[in-house]
């Protein structure tokens, strides 16, 4: 008999099950399932522009933005590193799937008993109160020969893992301003000589669906042509009108699609659909990123959960995901929640969420708009009576990155008093009494939160790209260096989101502020390089 093979724990890939999910059984180990494994870069080392800065260059600019081939020959997986993961699932009885070299993944499948025999885990069946899921607890194991070549495997565990960023008005209350999107987009300056025609816009949901006749009666009523979307399904997920628990999920659809659609309204959208899991988020952001038919520019991202609800793997995985858009010239903005200070945790700890947490992402607040004679009248953080509010603080996982380190960004709330990455970057109106105007389900609602500000900024980014006749790519090293003391930015000083105050200069509910879109676009044709 041969002696098995040494193994060795994924690292970062530690599981463990809250106390309030109970354990009721097995899963069918005959069913058919894929897990997603994440290989390392050729050569194993991150893009040093990212890590170190633009030290090389003295006026500061952007890094050039790779193309396609050269991301895949540079940055992508080695074939033979592939090679090997496939060697090894062939070994084990299990299929490759499909194997990606610019995305670094190799897509396995087959029962789910075989999955958990090759990876050494034990799967679980957990109930818990809004349903149940399958799981694991310890790490994943890999033979010791791949521990160097696996980052991550992700699919073995099914529970869901984020929420969407929506939040739905009150109808009884009387104070409710109602605002379309064009009307604050109008008020932020937002150029309107252009319309976002050549770019490709890409928008993650992790559950709904897009109905075409609420787009058509949205862009009726407020005189826009109507955009051409498509839906990508990602691990098997469609997209599906659902009343019940996915009503938000609906509403979040409609709200990414229709912000961003005012704003842009000539641009091409894609909407990538995939299973709420950890996964099936991290296989739509490389789907999107890595997309080669749709080739988007800029990616809105008003998914999340607070930073402890994710495994170091998923962590690192998706800003080593993020890290590719940069050097593809992808902007990605993602919203950064809707439960304040907490981001929905009970822990009595300050908390921010992933994705919007990592440093290669606009990550987006929400604030309060008053308006009055149809000027702003008043701008403060939005944080209600009820407990909703931006997200926004300081990281638990991300270290303060080189272009925030002059930005006065504070230690955290907690008492650690770490100093990390700081969110956000950006704010705009999320108040649920200062609610978006859009159609769901063939119905006119009031929908707030910094949901309507990632495709908000998403659709002022594709303008920008459209101006310029190439893509800004990632903007934080520019909005915090050469564009700091321009005028750009109007600062939010009022108001709080629980653990965190506003103030003058850049602090963690709003920000730098939010931005005139005209000044910005004024400002970045000499500072964004030639593709």
């Amino acid at each position: 008999m041969m002696p098995a093979k040494q193994r060795s724990p994924v690292p970062g890939s530690e599981r463990s099950v809250p106390p309030q999910y109970r354990l009721i059984g097995r899963p069918d180990g005959t069913v058919r399932a894929e897990v997603t494994v994440v290989v390392r870069r050729r050569g194993a080392a991150r893009p040093a522009v990212v890590t170190e800065g633009i030290s090389a260059n003295a006026h500061q600019r952007l890094p050039r933005h790779v193309s396609r081939e050269e991301f895949a020959h540079q940055y992508g997986a080695d074939p033979s590193d592939v090679e090997r993961v496939a060697a090894f699932a062939r070994e084990h009885g299990l299929d490759v799937v499909s194997r990606d070299a610019a995305r670094r993944t190799v897509v396995l499948g087959g029962p789910l008993s075989t999955l958990a025999s090759a990876f050494g885990v034990e799967l679980g069946l957990y109930e818990h109160a809004g349903g149940h899921y399958r799981g694991r607890r310890g790490a994943v194991l890999v033979p010791a020969e791949l521990a160097a070549v696996i980052e991550g495997v992700f699919g073995l565990d099914n529970r869901p893992q984020a929420r969407p960023h929506n939040q739905h008005a009150r109808p009884a209350d009387v104070s409710l301003q109602q605002l379309t999107a064009a009307q604050v987009a109008t008020l932020y300056g937002f150029p309107g000589e252009l319309d976002g025609a050549g770019q490709c816009i890409g928008i993650i949901e992790l559950g709904g669906g897009h109905h075409e006749d609420d787009t058509r009666t949205y862009c009726a009523e407020l005189g826009l042509p109507l955009p051409s979307i498509t839906s990508v399904s990602v691990d098997g997920a469609t997209s599906a009108l659902n009343g019940g628990q996915d009503e938000s999920a609906n509403r979040e659809v409609a709200l990414d699609v229709q912000v961003a659609v005012t704003v842009a309204p000539k641009a091409n959208y894609v909407v990538y659909f995939a299973p709420n899991t950890d996964r099936g988020f991290l296989d739509a952001i490389s789907t999107a990123i890595h997309d080669t038919e749709h080739n988007l520019s800029v990616l809105s991202i008003s998914w999340g959960a607070a930073e402890c609800r994710w495994t170091a793997q998923t962590q690192q995985a998706f800003d080593e995901a993020f890290t590719d858009a940069v050097l593809l010239g992808v902007t990605v903005c993602c919203s950064t929640g809707d439960q304040g200070s907490t981001a929905g945790e009970s822990d009595g700890l300050a908390h921010i969420e992933l994705p919007a947490a990592s440093p290669h992402v606009l990550a987006c607040g929400g604030t309060r708009l008053t308006v009055n004679g149809g000027a702003i009248a008043d701008e403060v953080v939005w944080h209600d009576q009820g407990g909703s509010g931006t997200g926004g603080g300081i990281s638990d996982v991300f270290d303060l990155p080189w272009w925030q380190s002059g930005a006065g960004v504070p230690p955290s709330a907690n008492r650690n008093n770490r100093v990390g990455r700081g969110i956000p970057d950006v704010a705009g109106n999320a108040d649920c009494d200062t609610a978006y105007r859009i159609v769901v389900g063939g119905r006119w609602q009031s929908v707030g939160g910094t949901s309507a500000v990632a495709p908000l900024m998403a659709g002022l980014v594709a303008l920008a790209n459209q101006r310029l006749g190439r893509r800004v790519g990632w903007l934080n090293p520019l909005l915090y260096g050469q564009l700091a003391g321009k005028g750009i930015f109007r600062n939010i000083t009022s108001g709080d989101n629980g653990a965190y105050h506003a103030g003058i200069g850049w602090n963690p509910c709003t920000g730098l502020g939010v931005p005139n879109g005209s000044k910005l676009l004024g400002t970045l044709g000499t500072l964004v390089p030639e593709s």
